[in-house]
């Protein structure tokens, strides 16, 4: 009756060795490191930095205690800080030599003390928040009336095309603030004016006026469903730049995320070095395209033969060698739509870009004139500016075209990131900044740690007074819910913060209220005369329904959480609903078959150890379990 089959005995015993290993690294701690990242976006750290790093802590006297290539980034674990600091030093040397120019990051980390073996089989820990970590947070204001302005400018410039495209001649164009002015002369044609702009220009109010010298004006400014959406996706766009930067440095779970209106939160854990922060929220790039000077004067500039001709600028190609650009600018990042790796029709690497509409006219006017020519496009970061690349242009383009050519796929694929990340839609500055100390974020720890320890301690004592051996058994199952509930965060590579520690012990608290329902259960058929079998099988079969339906309700507002909550409440939601699912297999399935190990091999039972069971006066005690009564 209360006897588990082999399979499921081995599934907790596979459970309980995975629980264990997916754990144990989160009691490891952490240990300082360095961390080497590209400085320019046109710079691809790769695997082979690993050795170069070696050598130069190497030649430092600096023995570290491993050094690997973690996807964009290579970091170096150390013995204590000062060897921390001195490494620093020596790599910012070796690798930096122009300091004005840098062309890697040099920055203080940290990581996990975990042996290799348990890295080996990706058993890492848990991403600690903020709060418990230590790091910089930053509160960023972005300067939405430049957003407006620059929507304006390119306004006037579709409001320019339009008219010309119609054949509609006009006195001027002019543009004062979010407000663009158009001058006649007649009154007809500022009306068929009026009629295509109104169709073809439906975000923008326009209204008709007369200028002091007698002109008659056409004044459009943007309705105000259309300078929110402005405003809306300046912000997006400037979450998502800053987004693809920090990703591309290595930072472990950042956080971005919008504030109010126009601000955003930069969070990054574990960065020490405030400086190095603002150098990474400040990495944020312009793209351009310009046309490639290929004149005999500027060949001979660039070789160092002659002076830069009038109108251009020598700029350096990503293999190392100069080119002379224009310095009119085509287009902007702000057109570009979308930049994909793919192939090409020789299946060849090649990277796919698709521009807006404004951008594609440009492409077809630009493109038709300079068939068999080149055309540059440059990433500007920090005032300086470097070429991504510089194809030559084979025929007409529109709103959708291919770069490709001598290179490979991964080639192909940085180049569209680099292209994809764009430039900021409006600039933004940083108006509070807050740094917490890694001491901070240990004492927030052990006291997080502790009210857990001690939440477990208080509810082991009394399950084990009030419920003895049974109590026992489900102190055993909350102590495998704990272990699970960290294994699968473990997994899942989860950022635990001050409020999922929360979490946890509210878990903790929820998840032995299964196992009061079962031993209570227990009792009670005991107290209705059932053998003790008979009883502990009644008592999770019956407890079953009731413990499902509670855990459902509560699983519901905890996914409610999740859905509308954000930033500490979804970080609670998350070890919330977890918590659930992990104690509902540990409290009824493992706890289950600790007490069909124990009773389950005893046919003839006469008592179990569940307390003091107490019965109606005048009850009848049945024959085969009177010592159920005593403790």
């Amino acid at each position: 009756m209360n006897r588990y089959p082999l399979w499921k005995y081995l599934l907790l015993a596979f459970a309980l060795v995975v629980g264990l290993v997916y754990t144990l690294p989160n009691f490891f701690g952490e240990a300082p490191a360095v961390q080497v990242s590209s400085g320019k976006a046109t710079l691809k750290i790769d695997a082979a930095m690993v050795e170069r790093v070696r050598q130069v802590l190497q030649g430092a006297s600096i023995q570290p205690d491993f050094v690997q290539f973690e996807g964009n980034s290579v970091k170096a674990r150390l013995a204590d800080t000062d060897t921390q600091i001195k490494a620093k030093d020596a790599l910012s040397k070796a690798l930096n030599t122009d300091p004005a120019d840098p062309s890697y990051i040099v920055a203080l980390n940290l990581v996990s003390r975990s042996p290799q073996w348990l890295t080996t089989l990706h058993a890492l820990p848990m991403y600690l928040g903020l709060d418990l970590r230590g790091g910089v947070h930053f509160l960023m204001q972005v300067d939405m009336k430049a957003a407006l302005t620059k929507k304006a400018e390119s306004l006037t410039g579709d409001i320019r095309t339009t008219l010309r495209d119609k054949n509609i001649r006009h006195s001027g164009i002019t543009r004062e603030g979010n407000t663009v002015e158009l001058r006649f002369r007649d009154a007809a044609v500022r009306a068929s004016a009026q009629a295509v702009l109104a169709e073809t220009q439906p975000d923008v109010l326009w209204a008709e006026g007369t200028a002091g010298n007698g002109d008659l004006t056409l004044t459009g400014t943007l309705k105000p469903e259309a300078m929110r959406k402005v405003q809306e996706a300046a912000l997006k766009q400037n979450i998502t730049t800053l987004h693809n930067r920090v990703n591309e440095l290595g930072v472990a779970e950042p956080v971005i995320q919008q504030q109010g209106l126009d601000r955003v939160v930069v969070q990054l854990p574990g960065v020490q070095d405030t400086a190095k922060a603002k150098d990474i929220i400040g990495r944020t790039a312009t793209l351009e395209l310009r046309m490639v000077d290929d004149s005999a004067e500027a060949a001979a500039a660039a070789t160092g033969g002659g002076p830069v001709p009038f109108g251009t600028e020598r700029y350096v190609e990503r293999g190392g060698g100069p080119l002379m650009v224009k310095r009119q600018v085509i287009l902007t990042g702000d057109s570009l739509s979308d930049a994909q790796p793919g192939f090409d029709d020789h299946q060849q690497p090649a990277v796919h870009l698709t521009v807006d509409a404004k951008g594609a006219r440009i492409m077809r006017d630009i493109s038709r004139e300079n068939i068999g020519k080149r055309m540059a496009i440059l990433l500007f970061e920090k005032g300086k500016g470097e070429v991504v690349t510089a194809p030559v242009i084979r025929g007409e383009l529109g709103a959708r075209f291919q770069i490709s050519g001598r290179m490979t796929t991964q080639e192909a694929s940085d180049t569209a990131l680099l292209l994809r990340a764009g430039s900021l839609a409006a600039p933004m500055e940083i108006i509070e900044e807050r740094t917490i100390g890694p001491s901070l974020g240990a004492d927030n720890i052990a006291k997080g740690f502790a009210s857990v320890t001690y939440g477990f301690a208080a509810i082991a004592v009394f399950m084990c007074l009030y419920y003895l051996l049974f109590g026992m058994f489900s102190t055993l199952a909350l102590a495998f819910n704990l272990l699970m509930l960290i294994a699968v965060l473990s997994m899942m590579q989860a950022t635990l913060s001050l409020p999922g520690i929360a979490a946890i012990a509210l878990a903790l608290g929820m998840a032995i209220d299964s196992n009061v329902l079962i031993n209570e259960r227990v009792r009670e058929e005991l107290r209705g005369g059932a053998s003790p079998q008979a009883a502990i099988n009644a008592g999770y079969e019956r407890a079953w329904a009731t413990i499902l339906d509670s855990n459902i309700t509560t699983l519901i507002a905890g996914l409610a959480l999740l859905a509308f909550g954000s930033g500490p409440i979804r970080g609670f939601a998350v070890v919330h609903c977890l918590g659930i699912m992990t104690s509902m297999f540990s409290a009824v399935m493992f706890s289950r078959g600790l007490v069909n190990l124990w009773y389950g091999r005893q046919k003839k039972l006469k008592s179990v150890s569940i307390g003091q069971v107490w019965r109606p006066e005048g009850a009848a005690v049945p024959a085969t379990s009177d010592a159920a009564d005593k403790a």
